[in-house]
């Protein structure tokens, strides 16, 4: 593999530290809004703000620089309600013995159960697949590396750069998600990595009044 180019570092732009700890803030606190939720708006969302929101996910670090990643933004009705039919098949499976007790009473508080109505109501679903490899032009494989750690990082991206647009969001992981590369026609070296569902929140929508550990119960500095 040839060498990459090095160019100057022009991007860099340094705050002085009487801002750092003020903008450092402000994205905490920004970030501390986000909240998960399961009730949705049909209304649409317009497809520059998920154009945008992707391409800052596609920002992110990654091993060896592969990007190991590709995302399917589904908007089209049918195709929604054929996701949300296989994904409740594989939930039946999962809350009617596939999930053992200890996880389900995990999800107790959560109030979640086979159905999942978001899936046919948000008005996006961006379906994040791990490619374990790639795929040079002649067919051969190309080596991909820390694909999980870096398809995280760039669902995380992801998240924050939805949120930061004024949406909400629910990252749902299915039981088995297979269905994914069925449906949506993505390769073999692709594995579903998670679905990001994506719109306005419903009318009255509620959450769960959880709260997030301290930083002592987080980080510690050495």
């Amino acid at each position: 593999m040839a060498e990459a180019k090095h160019v100057s570092l022009r991007s860099y732009r340094e705050y002085p530290v009487s801002e750092m700890g003020r903008w450092a803030g402000a994205f905490c606190a920004e970030m501390q809004r986000r909240r998960s939720v399961r009730q949705f708006s049909d209304r649409p969302v317009p497809r520059e703000v998920i154009e945008q929101c992707l391409l800052t996910a596609g920002s992110a670090p990654s091993g060896a620089n592969m990007q190991p990643w590709h995302f399917v933004a589904v908007c089209d009705a049918d195709v929604k309600r054929q996701l949300r039919v296989a994904a409740e098949r594989e939930e039946a499976k999962f809350y009617q013995g596939l999930a053992g007790e200890e996880w389900l009473g995990a999800l107790s508080s959560l109030g979640t159960d086979a159905q999942k109505p978001f899936l046919e109501v948000a008005p996006y679903l961006i379906a994040i697949f791990a490619q374990k490899h790639g795929v040079a032009p002649d067919g051969s494989k190309v080596q991909h590396y820390f694909v999980r750690e870096s398809v995280g990082i760039a669902a995380g991206l992801l998240v924050a750069a939805v949120h930061h647009a004024g949406l909400v969001a629910l990252t749902y992981t299915p039981p088995r998600g297979g269905f994914l590369n069925e449906i949506l026609g993505r390769p073999d070296n692709e594995r579903p990595f998670l679905i990001l569902v994506v719109g306005y929140p419903a009318e009255n929508t509620t959450v769960p009044d959880l709260k997030k550990k301290s930083l002592k119960e987080i980080a510690e500095f050495v």
